[in-house]
């Protein structure tokens, strides 16, 4: 069949020169003499061992590097004082959680920083520096996903740096939130860079270093539910039209290096302003793209500021170590005193060059589109305009095109055979290397798959070294093999093993040009990867090329694996990076999503990018089927074990915890006729991960009777439950039920009240008055009958579908309400246009839940949580519903 196959590809080359080799003797003596010239097998083992020693060796320990933390002794040095910011954040994640609503937030912690700020106050040079202080409590509406996301009464410390006499109009804004998710301290989000600010701030407004433009420093109180009081600021502060950039701090995990994954938009010149000053750069457009798709389960207020505000800006967080992030072990004992010196050092300096930045007076002038930016390693920060991009993407496809074909032609020529008749070994060689490509990719992805079929994803969740076997040496598998079967198969003498070899990695290298190139037409600037990647692969073949090196056996493999260096270093850099966040981030990605194929697809990529020049060389030793061996070997024995053994299990507590939502429900059916016909209780259920409950009931922990509440979400508005937030309305198909035969007590109720019914002057429309009091944390769910629709209510008009409205919300709507210090009633109306004019009949459907986040559950409820496995986390609360029908 391989015989049938190559006589066709040779069919199409009918002219052969004159002298080309014949002799059957001669052709074998060749094959002999190639033979004998590869490397010793047992040297391919120590090839592939040097590789995984270079990554353990230079890419591990740069990517935890972190400077040496200064302490006050340091403070004559003028800079940032970690020592400072960790006695800061000490003090303030002792507060505890911080809801919004809650004394700790409200008062408790706005306490605390104001006093901090009175200190700095205190010691600010009066002689350079103006310093303003204002406590912000702000209420105000938006639109966030699919609810109306109101507030009231939230607070913002607003602090305002100025030089002495300053003359500019421009401002630039640095925020942070203090406020925190339920039962989470909040050390990392985002109480550690809320020290960061007060550490900055001081050090700026003791230091005799002036700026030009005044600085704002927001210290915000509700951006988890969600992103409220940046929008209150942006919309509503005197200051805010004045502010043209904004720094946001904000985390994902808690300690090491925070990463910049956001700039712009469509202002380079930010990140030149971070290149130059960041003093550890980390930083990728590739994380950028990947969170401005919306996938990941994470928003920040830099979009806030962004939308209504038509700010720029940079857009920076803490990522490492994200097992904490959102939960009670999120305290301050996990963050290194380094990490802060890493993000103090990089954060005063930018404040400092971007109060400086003369762009800032009218940043539209220097809109000039998006900016393609990387760090090496942290060593080294690498930028340069889209628009670049976009040509050295085409230029470094096109230049290994072309290389190719030189190579092809020179191989053609030393071995006396015609170029068409090598393009056609080239073409079969093609094809296999888009094989590989896919087998490269796929086979971690089939792994992934089959794995989550009988219930096993996550299994490297707790222990990351799993992903070796389970994807990586599939990967190289599936990469490998084809160019394997191809030189275990082939039988052309005329071509030398060496030049043989070379044309697999000339494949490989098309392969990517051809991917690089589809990449930059969609738009990409993520293709940066493929280009740089092959840049290391044009540099030794142009140098082969230019020498005798190209034609003089393995000669030329010596200046490619030196090369080849760079790339494999920043690619391993690159997808370390992002499986470091990804991986802890699967535990929260929900259970509709197979978090396995996004964490195979990660590795796989980086695997092919990292060793796709590189593995085709193990077939310059004698057997190379011992290398393919091992890589099976080590595959079979990590599923073996990530199946079979007690570490394949994900959690671990404290540490890789399983995150378990619930809220303990009290639900009640108010008919029209004021009747109630439905009052249950139970568990609402919102696993966040994958496996969802299995490992409860692994555990024995008594879950008879759960169920999916899709019938109820199917039967009832916004399934007759009080769904927290738009995340778990998102969810909502896959929430659970676990129902309670006693019934659950609340704290409270929401108290509704119909304070008036008018019948408006046409007839046709009702205007229904309300007054609702209740806990912090409210929604209401509003649906109209049929033969109904909403023409006017007190919300923002925007959302509904009323005539003539081009809302692209349908009902039934969703207000999520909250408040802060301001816990005055939320009075509203609801406008009701029938044609018929009939309103003594039902008109629509309010359903009002109730979230009592700061109260314990009753006796039964926390017997029931103390049942819980210690490898679980669980964050609940008290919350009730109430259906109504008018």
């Amino acid at each position: 069949m391989w015989r049938s196959v190559r006589s066709r590809l040779l069919d199409a080359c009918q002219n052969r020169i004159s002298d080309e080799p014949v002799e059957s003797g001669s052709s074998l003596k060749r094959q002999q003499q190639q033979q004998n010239t590869r490397v010793p097998w047992y040297l391919a083992s120590g090839f592939l061992l040097f590789w995984v020693l270079l990554f353990y060796a230079v890419v591990i320990p740069l990517f935890y590097r972190l400077p040496t933390g200064l302490t006050i002794e340091d403070v004559s040095k003028g800079g940032f004082i970690a020592e400072r910011a960790q006695n800061n954040l000490y003090n303030l994640a002792g507060i505890g959680p911080k809801v919004v609503g809650s004394d700790a937030n409200e008062n408790q912690t706005v306490a605390y920083l104001m006093s901090e700020l009175e200190l700095i106050e205190q010691n600010v040079l009066t002689d350079y520096f103006d310093l303003e202080i204002d406590v912000q409590v702000v209420s105000g509406s938006y639109i966030h996903w699919t609810m109306i996301n109101m507030y009231q009464g939230v607070q913002n410390i607003v602090i305002k740096l100025s030089p002495k006499n300053t003359t500019s109009e421009s401002y630039l804004l640095v925020n942070s939130h203090f406020d925190s998710k339920p039962t989470s301290p909040s050390a990392g989000d985002a109480g550690f860079m809320v020290v960061t600010i007060l550490e900055v701030l001081r050090v700026m407004s003791r230091t005799k270093q002036t700026f030009e433009h005044p600085i704002v420093f927001l210290l915000n109180g509700a951006e988890e539910n969600p992103l409220e009081a940046s929008h209150g600021f942006i919309t509503q502060h005197e200051w805010a039209p004045f502010i043209k950039a904004v720094v946001n701090l904000d985390a994902a995990g808690s300690g090491g290096r925070e990463i910049l994954f956001q700039s712009g938009p469509n202002n380079p010149w930010l990140v030149d302003a971070y290149k130059n000053n960041a003093r550890h750069p980390f930083a990728t457009t590739m994380a950028e793209e990947i969170f401005q798709t919306g996938l990941l389960p994470s928003d920040t207020d830099f979009t806030i500021f962004t939308k209504y505000g038509n700010l720029i800006g940079l857009d920076m967080a803490q990522c490492i170590n994200g097992f904490l992030y959102h939960t009670k072990y999120d305290r301050y004992d996990a963050i290194p005193r380094n990490a802060y010196q890493n993000t103090g050092d990089n954060v005063l300096s930018l404040v400092r060059a971007l109060s400086n930045a003369t762009q800032l007076h009218n940043p539209s002038a220097y809109a000039t589109g998006h900016a393609v930016f990387f760090d090496f390693l942290g060593l080294y920060f690498v930028s340069y305009s889209a628009t670049t991009g976009v040509y050295l993407n085409y230029i470094v496809a096109a230049s290994s095109l072309l290389l190719v074909f030189i190579s092809l032609w020179r191989i053609a020529d030393v071995s006396h055979i015609t170029t068409c008749n090598v393009s056609s070994w080239f073409i079969l060689i093609l094809i296999l290397q888009i094989i590989a490509f896919v087998l490269g990719v796929g086979l971690p992805v089939v792994v992934a798959y089959v794995m989550d079929m009988y219930g096993l994803s996550l299994t490297y969740f707790s222990t990351p070294a799993l992903l070796i076997g389970l994807y990586v040496c599939p990967s190289l598998l599936g990469l490998s093999l084809p160019t394997f079967i191809y030189f275990k198969l082939q039988r052309n003498d005329k071509i030398s093993f060496g030049h043989h070899l070379q044309l697999a990695l000339h494949g490989h290298a098309v392969v990517l040009a051809l991917v690089g190139i589809a990449l930059t037409v969609y738009g990409l600037r993520s293709a940066y990867v493929i280009t740089w990647t092959l840049i290391f692969y044009v540099i030794p073949l142009a140098l082969n090329l230019l020498t005798t090196l190209h034609d003089r056996g393995y000669s030329w493999s010596g200046l490619l694996k030196a090369v080849q260096i760079l790339p494999f270093l920043y690619n391993s850099y690159l997808f370390y990076t992002f499986l470091t966040l990804m991986v802890s981030m699967m535990g929260r990605f929900g259970r509709g999503t197979n978090p396995d194929l996004i964490v195979s697809a990660l590795t796989a990529l980086g695997s092919v990018l990292a060793l796709g020049f590189l593995l085709p060389l193990i077939n310059m030793f004698r057997r190379p089927s011992f290398v393919l061996l091992i890589l099976l070997a080590v595959s079979g024995l990590t599923i073996y074990t990530a199946t079979s053994t007690q570490i394949g299990f994900p959690y671990r507590p404290k540490t890789n915890v399983e995150r378990i939502p619930f809220l303990h429900v009290r639900r009640i059916f108010h008919e029209y006729d004021g009747t109630v016909s439905k009052d249950e209780s139970g568990y609402l259920f919102n696993f966040q991960d994958r496996r969802g409950a299995a490992p409860l009931k692994a555990y024995k922990v008594n879950l008879t009777g759960l169920v999916s509440i899709e019938s109820d979400c199917n039967t009832y508005m916004f399934c007759g439950l009080p769904l927290y937030d738009h995340r778990w309305v998102k969810n909502r198909l896959k929430g659970m039920w676990l129902p309670r035969e006693d019934p659950i007590t609340p704290p409270g109720t929401p108290d509704l009240q119909l304070v008036s019914k008018t019948i408006l002057a046409d007839y046709t429309t009702v205007r229904l008055e309300y007054n609702l009091t209740g806990p912090d944390h409210m929604s209401l769910f509003i649906q109209p009958y049929e033969d109904v629709v909403i023409s006017n209510w007190s919300f923002l008009t925007s959302y509904i579908q009323a005539p003539g409205s081009t809302s692209s919300y349908p009902p039934p709507y969703h207000i999520y309400f909250t408040y802060g210090k301001d816990k005055s009633p939320l009075q509203f109306f609801i406008e009701l246009t029938k044609a018929d004019g009939d309103f003594d009949v039902p008109v629509m459907q309010l359903g009002v839940s109730g979230h009592y986040i700061s109260s314990p559950g009753d006796a039964i409820s926390t017997k029931f949580v103390k049942t819980i496995p210690p490898f679980a986390v669980t964050v609940d609360w008290p919350a009730t519903y109430h259906r109504y029908i008018f």
